[in-house]
């Protein structure tokens, strides 16, 4: 195994749960944080093994796993029953649940019991949820219940009919210093770190240099403390489109292609299965089956007979 290889796999040992307040210290070191969305178990675990910092269970699912239009339908029972699955998976990461449309946008009562089920059924750490000062009250509801938010600004999906589609935010003086302002008062509110989605690079260095907790981007260029991406669009799965900020670190759909093309065609031409992928009965075994069978079929037909 190379020093590479071996360096970006951590030993479990040496390792310690990911916390809040790690998370934090890591901002205060300079130590940049990584994080990825999951939404099943297996994922999960090889991005544990990978050392992630933060494992986000994002409402995305509803566009990459779900087959959804947009992250809008996506409902409290199904942002659980994955996360249950990657919290099962990952051990070491800190795991944060998105809260889902209308989860939390009418009622701040409604608010913390759906944060609650994160933490208490989906096993979850933290949640995430969409928003500026207008989130103030809900937050500071949240956190007063010993739930743990990460915010998240600029662009919002969930805001998508809003916004007028999948644009990037704050590019113009009034826009980045309500996001500034936003920043401040989420912080305030007491968010644990907040995710900056689409904004201007300039912008999102001077957001994180102005706040005492961690900022993770997404299109926000290098100067925010960590970066988040959507696993499927960094391995090359999602196709339907894919935003320009993502790096793809693999082309996984063509290689699944491949792997579908070619088990379908020795299906249908035989070569599939071959004898080192059967499991077979000794001679001995298989004449006393075929005699037992011909006893068998001969008992068979006697009371076939007397029936009639």
């Amino acid at each position: 195994m190379s020093s590479k290889q071996s360096s970006a796999t951590p030993h479990t040992e040496d390792r310690k749960k990911v916390t809040v307040n790690l998370v934090q210290e890591m901002k205060r070191r300079g130590e940049p944080i990584s994080m990825l969305t999951a939404y099943d178990y297996p994922t999960a675990l090889i991005m544990d093994q990978a050392g992630l910092n933060i494992i986000l269970v994002g409402d995305s699912l509803g566009m990459v796993v779900l087959g959804y239009e947009n992250t809008l339908p996506v409902s409290m029972d199904e942002m659980i029953h994955h996360c249950k699955a990657v919290a099962r998976g990952a051990k070491y990461a800190l795991l944060v649940g998105d809260m889902p449309f209308m989860s939390y946008q009418a009622d701040a009562a409604d608010a913390v019991r759906n944060a609650g089920r994160f933490l208490q059924t989906g096993g979850m750490n933290a949640i995430k949820l969409e928003g500026g000062r207008e989130r103030a009250e809900t937050i500071r509801a949240i956190v007063n219940a010993g739930i743990p938010v990460m915010g998240h600004l600029g662009l919002t999906p969930q805001s998508v009919h809003k916004l007028g589609g999948y644009r990037p935010q704050g590019r113009d003086a009034e826009a980045a210093l309500r996001l500034v302002e936003d920043a401040q008062i989420l912080q305030e509110a007491g968010c644990f770190s907040l995710v900056l989605e689409s904004i201007p690079g300039k912008l999102a260095k001077l957001v994180s240099g102005r706040l005492d907790i961690p900022t993770l981007g997404i299109g926000a260029g290098a100067g925010c403390d960590g970066q988040v991406l959507v696993t499927h669009d960094l391995l090359g799965i999602f196709e339907r489109f894919t935003p320009r900020f993502v790096k793809r670190y693999a082309h996984l759909a063509e290689e699944m292609r491949r792997a579908f093309n070619e088990f379908n065609d020795e299906v249908k031409t035989h070569a599939f299965p071959g004898a080192e992928h059967t499991v077979e009965m000794s001679d001995d075994e298989w004449q006393c089956l075929e005699e037992r069978l011909s006893q068998e079929g001969s008992l068979f037909m006697l009371r076939d007979r007397a029936v009639r």
